[in-house]
């Protein structure tokens, strides 16, 4: 057992253990003695005596001293010697320090981002929390699944098609159709693109815009296990076979078919197949996650944009209802990004219309720079993501100071390779006590990072 769990374990599981806001008041502090005083009947000072006593003989040579303080808290000042065990523990575990053993099977879907465009920089923050969280998750000892879900049906995708189809004729795009330079270079990519039919063009659409999709995540060093075409779920009978399945929360009025979705839980009922035939895009949404629960998976997260906010309620609603075990799916909900330059709103796309891609951020700032500032805040709070600083070769820029960090980091280690005696083993100073205790922290600050699914908390 390493020594920081071994001080924990000689404390007792229900007592606190906490680094005292000043040194003088010790390397930790603990109120168990707090905690034994009613079930004993006696002082809470009285009892901290005893067990000061009770630890010393535990802890031998790794403690110091111990101090009774206050209404009845344990100061420990911990030993040379434990130090340097704790060290050593930590350096022994190499790259699989702070490594969990959750167990459980997990699918995090994220980005899925309408393929009707190039990546923005919305999607890119919801690619950086995925990612990570996807990672820490693993560290922390789960399986886990990434997954993509594409949105290629439907009146939207038609409409990319039509787009497509009408700048390869040299035409303006229909009506709410899709504008931007790369529809004209879709249409010139395409071979015979002016004499498709919209549907087809759709497809194919499609296709090439997931190629460049992959290609910018790759980039952002984003990968996933699984690309889920909402498309198959028509292909296959799977919207249809889920309908018949909610059996009677399902009905007809007007010609169209409704979900009892308030009979679940959420405010109103929910269109499933509109008056004209056509599915709602929560008719696919239900069926999708039927096939996620009927992949066994333990836990299944959703990370989506805020404008997903209403459909929360009616989709934990809906995965109760096909049978999905309760706190299984979680979801959670994104905020914007605002990029910003001097105090003001930046645009830095030139040739992209509206909308600010992830390459043109890439393109600005890096990599790391770009997932480091999309992972400064929790997933539910608005960014605003200071393109001057992100740029700034300076300590005040905290990716160039995590990374020159780093650097020294790295020179220490391999000084250290080279001259293994030079380090001395001697007596601590006070400041490499610190950094040793701070660093004994990783595996708890995995685990509730993990556990509260923030992996903000690792930049921070």
């Amino acid at each position: 057992m390493d020594p920081l769990a071994e001080l924990r374990a000689a404390i007792g599981e229900d007592a606190r253990l906490e680094r005292p806001p000043k040194p003088d008041f010790g390397d930790y502090s603990t109120n168990a003695a707090m905690l034994r005083a009613p079930i004993e009947g006696k002082p809470p000072r009285e009892v901290a005596t005893v067990l000061a006593e009770e630890l010393k003989d535990k802890l031998g040579d790794d403690v110091e001293r111990i101090d009774v303080a206050g209404p009845g808290f344990l100061n420990l000042f911990m030993s040379e010697r434990w130090f340097h065990r704790a060290v050593g523990a930590a350096a022994g575990h190499a790259d699989d320090f702070g490594r969990g053993d959750g167990g459980e099977r997990v699918l995090v879907e994220f980005v899925s981002a309408n393929p009707t465009g190039p990546m923005t920089v919305a999607s890119a923050r919801g690619a950086a929390i995925g990612d990570s969280l996807a990672r820490l998750l693993e560290f922390a000892g789960n399986e886990v699944g990434r997954e993509y879900y594409i949105n290629d049906y439907g009146t939207q995708v038609r409409l990319f098609g039509e787009s497509i189809r009408a700048r390869a004729r040299g035409e303006e795009p229909p009506e709410g159709g899709y504008q931007g330079e790369y529809i004209a270079e879709l249409a010139a990519e395409i071979d015979g693109a002016a004499e498709r039919d919209p549907d087809e063009l759709a497809r194919l659409g499609v296709e090439h815009m997931m190629g460049r999709v992959e290609a910018t995540l790759a980039r952002f060093r984003v990968h996933f296990d699984e690309f889920f075409s909402e498309r198959s779920l028509y292909d296959g009978g799977a919207v249809e076979r889920v309908l018949e399945q909610l059996g009677e929360h399902v009905y007809e009025h007007e010609g169209a078919r409704w979900l009892r979705t308030s009979a679940l839980g959420d405010e109103k009922d929910s269109v499933l197949i509109r008056s004209s035939g056509e599915p709602t895009y929560f008719a696919s949404d239900i069926a999708y996650h039927e096939d996620k629960r009927e992949r066994g998976f333990d836990r299944v997260i959703n990370i989506w944009g805020a404008d997903h906010h209403g459909h929360v309620k009616r989709m934990l609603a809906v995965w109760g209802a096909l049978g999905g075990t309760e706190g299984s799916l979680e979801l959670l909900i994104m905020q914007l990004v605002n990029l910003m330059e001097g105090g003001q709103r930046a645009r830095m796309s030139k040739r992209q219309g509206e909308f600010v891609t992830l390459d043109d951020l890439l393109d600005d700032i890096g990599v790391d720079a770009a997932r480091f500032f999309l992972l400064q805040r929790s997933h539910d709070t608005t960014i605003d993501l200071d393109l001057e600083l992100a740029r700034e070769q300076s300590n005040e820029n905290p990716v160039y100071y995590c990374q020159y960090a780093h650097a020294r980091i790295a020179s220490i280690l391999r000084r250290a390779e080279k001259e293994p005696d030079a380090g001395g083993g001697g007596e601590l100073h006070p400041s490499e006590k610190e950094l040793i205790k701070k660093l004994l922290e990783f595996p708890e600050e995995i685990s509730i990072a993990a556990e509260r699914r923030a992996p903000h908390r690792l930049t921070t």
